[in-house]
């Protein structure tokens, strides 16, 4: 299960970034203070930390230093309104992963949060498909896939992005001659060989169903 462990302080921030990552496949608990924070990591195992560094009772950073020397090497991102290079460096001596400063964009906390969960799994399942992380080789009902690279690599961008689209201009970065012809031919073969559904959503891109 994608579960994370949100330390924030903030009521509103907390409730947005609960509902944009609920949306985006992942479950989340809130701690509001550190203290109950360290209550939660000892009851729960967690694919990640999020961590304000200015909350009641325990810091973010003294939390995730204790959690460190407790041989918990869980990733964690540090969220904080504290840009100073003096802060940033202690959130990484702490044992932090990532450091992202308030404000921010959800998209972007996401592509973060994407890049250490994804990254930790051996292998990614989407229906009877299964991705190699490592090798990034695809299997269908366990039997191997054979693609061309260009058809392979649009496949496993689908399937990592699932539930959510990925925009057109991500995907013509996977072709040989990057065209709206070529885009739309290759997401057609795809959907014929496999028996897929793929949906082209307007003004954003394609996802798979």
């Amino acid at each position: 299960m994608n579960r994370l462990l949100l330390l924030e302080d903030d009521p509103n921030l907390s409730k947005t970034l609960i509902k944009y990552l609920k949306y985006n496949g992942y479950e989340v608990d809130w701690a509001k203070n550190g203290e109950e924070a360290m209550d939660l990591s000892y009851e729960n195992r967690y694919k990640l930390y999020l961590f304000d560094i200015n909350v009641p009772l325990l810091s973010g950073v003294d939390l995730l230093t204790e959690l460190r020397q407790a041989n918990d090497f869980t990733p964690t991102i540090i969220i904080s309104a504290l840009i100073d290079i003096a802060s940033v460096t202690k959130g990484f001596v702490a044992g932090a992963d990532d450091y992202l400063k308030k404000p921010f964009d959800p998209e972007e906390l996401l592509i973060r949060i994407q890049a250490k969960t994804i990254r930790l799994q051996p292998t990614i399942k989407f229906k009877e498909f299964e991705i190699n992380n490592q090798t990034q080789e695809i299997s269908y009902k366990k039997e191997p896939l054979y693609l061309g690279n260009v058809q392979k690599n649009l496949l496993i961008s689908l399937i990592k992005h699932h539930p959510n689209p990925v925009t057109k201009d991500e995907l013509m970065l996977l072709l040989d001659k990057p065209t709206n012809l070529a885009l739309r031919v290759n997401i057609a073969k795809l959907k014929k060989n496999l028996n897929i559904e793929i949906k082209s959503i307007r003004g954003v891109g394609y996802k798979i169903l």
